[in-house]
């Protein structure tokens, strides 16, 4: 479990290939205090398992299944990652839960200048559009935002303070930039209860 506050910006440093999937190494440091081989952390939002450690970063392996859902498959060395270790119980919760794992891959439509802040609209696969509600959260490769527009059914407006856009890898959207997205946790147990009850023809 995460919050969508991200630690640090990373960096790829090598990307090699290996059965039913890849081996990436990250190069970090704020991450590594504490970090064990085991430990779950978020990379752009995907909640993957620490395999190695060294004293300039860390590596995990993203399998089939995880390369086909989420943006981890275009890695190459040198892109820039946000980063999050999984959440200490007792700590303050800054943003709101987020489990790590990505429910699709939206596309940046604009990234507007406002004032101090970044526009940023994004269209959502159906998944993520169905939990989605103005002023309610979403996480956009890792980071906690709250939705501040729906300007159509299966696109969310973002706005970016300078801190974030600052600290995280947002400044590097630009239109047609693919993203992880995970929609609002409690949204979606609350979809899947109404489905289910729909289905078993059970009144809400």
């Amino acid at each position: 479990m995460f919050t969508g506050i991200v630690e640090e910006v990373g960096r790829v440093r090598a990307v090699a290939p290996v059965e039913n999937g890849v081996r990436l190494s990250i190069g970090a440091t704020r991450v590594l205090d504490g970090l064990q081989p085991g430990d779950s952390i978020a990379v752009d939002g995907v909640c993957q398992t620490v395999v190695s450690i060294d004293e300039g970063g860390f590596d995990v392996v993203a399998i089939g299944t995880t390369l086909s859902r989420t943006t981890l498959g275009e890695f190459q060395p040198g892109r820039p990652v946000n980063l999050e270790r999984a959440l200490a119980f007792g700590g303050r919760i800054g943003g709101h839960f987020v489990s790590g794992h990505v429910d699709g891959v939206g596309t940046v439509l604009s990234v507007e200048h406002h004032g101090e802040h970044r526009r940023i609209d994004i269209r959502m696969p159906e998944d993520v559009a169905e939990v989605t509600v103005l002023h309610g959260s979403i996480t956009i490769d890792g980071v906690s935002m709250t939705v501040n527009a729906l300007p159509d059914r299966d696109v969310v407006q973002i706005a970016v303070i300078p801190y974030t856009w600052e600290h995280t890898t947002l400044s590097r959207l630009a239109p047609g930039s693919r993203v992880n997205l995970e929609g609002d946790l409690l949204g979606r147990f609350v979809v899947h209860y109404l489905k289910r009850s729909a289905a078993s023809g059970v009144e809400g």
